[in-house]
Order: structure tokens, then sequence, then C-alpha cells
């Protein structure tokens, strides 16, 4: 996949203001990926790659402070390539003192390796361009009995919207995403030699097409594929795509599919 690091940033970077307020199906997953964490044996240094506005890094902070570690001796890094975003989170956070927050780039994790005893990532993954080289670099920074858990999106994800846009034109208007089989491949070649992952399909439903549309502009969400439609989409073209997509139209809805895995690797 060819995607452009500058658009993402620049994308949820602008999204930082609006993302809580739309991100549902984020939150729906982030709880699924928490369901698969063992909290009983949550501690040391944890990593939070994609924190986002802090979701999924809060709850493992609530996790620490319920179980029976030693919360004093437990840190959590949130990292994230928008600034704005780990900022939502440190505000979030302020009251926190065992969080530490860095601005990079999943694929260039600024840490020494063997320095972190769990790492986590709920929906930001599918914003790499090279999976095996960040599952490698995770295997890094990891210890030996350490553990990654992280969702991502799969194939089917949005599958109306890009069939609708395959009616209008042959551009690239929707982000493609890895497979189960891929995901795995990329695993066993970076080192984990345990895998599972489930997959669930959620499929939430909209008022109507541009409804969706906002929804995923306003958590960053849009199109930032290299070698996309440099031209700007035309009135004519957007409503050619909408009236495709109400062929969908269902009960007084509209649909959008999400293909969901979650998940664990070591």
């Amino acid at each position: 996949m060819q995607l452009d690091k500058a658009k993402i940033r620049q994308s949820f970077a602008a999204a930082s203001v609006t993302y809580d307020g739309v991100a549902a199906l984020q939150r729906s997953v982030g709880k699924a990926l928490l369901a698969m964490i063992d909290s009983e044996n949550l501690g040391g240094t944890l990593l939070d790659v994609g924190c986002g506005t802090g979701f999924l890094t809060a709850n493992l902070v609530g996790r620490l402070e319920r179980g029976t570690q030693n919360v004093a001796c437990t840190m959590l890094i949130a990292l994230d390539i928008a600034l704005p975003m780990l900022q939502v989170t440190r505000e979030k956070l302020a009251d926190t003192s065992n969080v530490s927050y860095i601005c990079a780039d999943a694929e260039q994790l600024p840490l020494a390796g063997q320095s972190v005893d769990g790492v986590f990532s709920n929906l930001a993954l599918q914003w790499c361009v090279n999976l095996e080289t960040v599952f490698s670099d995770m295997k890094r920074v990891l210890k030996p009995s350490g553990q990654l858990v992280f969702s991502t999106f799969g194939p089917q994800t949005l599958q109306e919207l890009k069939a609708a846009w395959a009616e209008v034109d042959d551009f690239n208007h929707v982000n493609k995403f890895y497979s189960e089989p891929q995901l795995r491949q990329f695993l066993r070649q970076a080192g984990y030699s345990t895998v599972s992952i489930e997959t669930s399909i959620y499929r939430p439903s909209y008022a109507s097409v541009l409804a969706l549309m906002k929804e995923l502009k306003h958590i960053g969400a849009h199109n930032v594929m290299a070698g996309r439609n440099k031209n700007m989409t035309g009135k004519m073209q957007m409503r050619q795509m909408m009236a495709a997509y109400e062929r969908h139209r269902d009960g007084g809805f509209i649909p959008a599919t999400f293909e969901v895995m979650i998940v664990r690797a070591s």
C-alpha cells in the first residue's frame, strides 16, 4: 500500500477536536481489544501506539489502578504521529503521573530494544505502509515475554463506499486494508511464534452517505493514499457516487461495513 504520511499527520491533527464526538466505533473496538488483554499480568512499561485522544491509554491506566500491580512501578508511553492528538491525551490524563508522551511515527519507534513489556494499538496500524517492518520493530522493543495486542481494519471495510465510487471512476477513493493471511505472514516473518486473530464485522447505520463521509473526516480517516486523483472531486461525481450508494439503503438508513481484526502476537 502507498500512504501519504504527511496527509495522515495533517488529517489526524485536524481531527483532534472532533474525534471524540464521532468515534463510537473506535471505542467499541477498543473495548473488545481491552477484553483480550490479561490484566492480572499487566505491568512494567506499556506502549500505546497511535494513542489518538487517549481512549486506550486511559483504560490501561484504569486497569492498572484497579489491579494488583504496583502502579508506581508501571509506566505507560502514549505515542502518536499527530501532536494535537497527543496533547488531547495529555490534557485528559493530566492528573496521571506515570504516563509519558512521544510524538513519533509508528514505523520508526524511538525506543531502546527490549524496553517494553506490552505493545497495544487500537485501529492505528492500518495507517502504516510497511507492516512487516512495523511488527519487526515492535518485536525489537518488546521484552522476550512481552505481547503485542492490536486492532486493525480488514479488506471488507467500507466495501459499500468502495463499490459506489467504482461506478464513477477508476481512482482510489477508499483506503486499502490488509487481509488476515497477510497479517499472519507479516507477523511470522517478523519473528512472532504465536499469533491469534479474531475477526468481527461492525455495520453501523447512517442517515445519509454525507453523514458517513463527515464522520470519516471528523475522525481523520478519509483517503490518504498516495497516487489518488489529485484533482478535486466534482459535485457531479459526488452525486453519482451517492446515488450508487443509495441502493444499499435499508429501513431508512444506509449501512457501512467495517471488518475489524483483533490480533495477539508473542
